[in-house]
């Protein structure tokens, strides 16, 4: 199983300057309100990109290590660039692109990943590897969109596969839906790959846009929203369902003022013994 995929070095940049600003923040915020803390700490970002909330997780824990792994050169070059600011927390970055890791066994204190691979297979990977990297009572934090999101995209999806008689996108807009975690479903692969005392918090929320071709070519859309429904269906060959999609946001929302559905989810788990 992977990490997210490579960011292009064309693409970190606005992935630091807009994604995370506008859209990796909502993740990051539920699980910096979620993290347990005492002075002192190792913990392990898997999949930081830029480093996104590296620094504010070193802040809260004051001494220790954290170790980032991401597939993308250029997104840990940016990374550590970031990190020479910081004291107090050494912050060490490594290029990763598969789980396992090669990180050692019952190592971290915390062990965190925000926005993962959508897939319930790359979840369970991840929650696999996590509890091979904590100590004991060790805590993993996992933020990620829940079932409900993107709701509108999904609807309007939905819609061309009537108009178009699309069985076979119908059938595959079935099964992403239902692989979107549910509360339960989440608590349920966490308590599997051998955590206790999880906590599941929500925090549904709206992305404003304009018109459709705003939507579209927003960075969060391009960066992080098409790329996970692409995961999802099993297939890259959307852009005429996509190209309906921006038509009818501008039929149905000719004034702008579209809005955008995010469940975020963070869930909390305690390795148990």
């Amino acid at each position: 199983m992977s990490l997210p995929s490579c960011l292009s070095v064309g693409d970190v940049a606005t992935w630091d300057a807009s994604v995370v600003h506008r859209y990796l923040s909502l993740f990051g915020e539920a699980a910096l309100d979620m993290l347990l803390t005492a002075r002192g700490g190792d913990l392990a970002h898997l999949g930081c990109r830029t480093g996104y909330p590296d620094t504010l997780f070193a802040a809260r824990l004051g001494e220790g290590t954290l170790v980032g792994l991401d597939p993308s050169p250029a997104a840990l070059e940016l990374a550590r660039k970031k990190a020479t600011r910081t004291t107090g927390v050494s912050i060490e970055y490594r290029q990763a692109d598969r789980l396992p890791t090669d990180l050692p066994d019952a190592r971290f204190t915390h062990v965190v990943s925000l926005h993962p691979e959508p897939l319930p297979a790359s979840r369970r990977a991840l929650a696999d590897e996590m509890a091979r990297l904590l100590l004991p009572t060790g805590q993993a934090l996992l933020a990620l969109p829940m079932r409900g999101s993107f709701q509108e995209i999904v609807d309007l999806v939905r819609e061309y596969t009537v108009k178009h008689d699309d069985v076979l996108l119908s059938r595959a807009l079935d099964e992403a839906i239902a692989a979107r975690p549910t509360v339960d479903s989440l608590n349920e692969e966490l308590e599997r790959a051998g955590f206790s005392h999880v906590d599941i918090d929500l925090w549904p929320t709206v992305i404003d846009f304009g018109s459709g071709r705003e939507l579209f070519d927003d960075p969060i859309v391009r960066l992080a929203v098409i790329p996970e429904l692409e995961q999802l269906l099993g297939r890259d060959d959307l852009d005429e369902p996509l190209a309906y999609v921006k038509e009818a946001i501008d039929c149905y929302w000719p004034g702008g003022g579209f809005e955008l559905t995010v469940n975020v989810g963070c869930v909390s788990g305690r390795r148990m013994g």
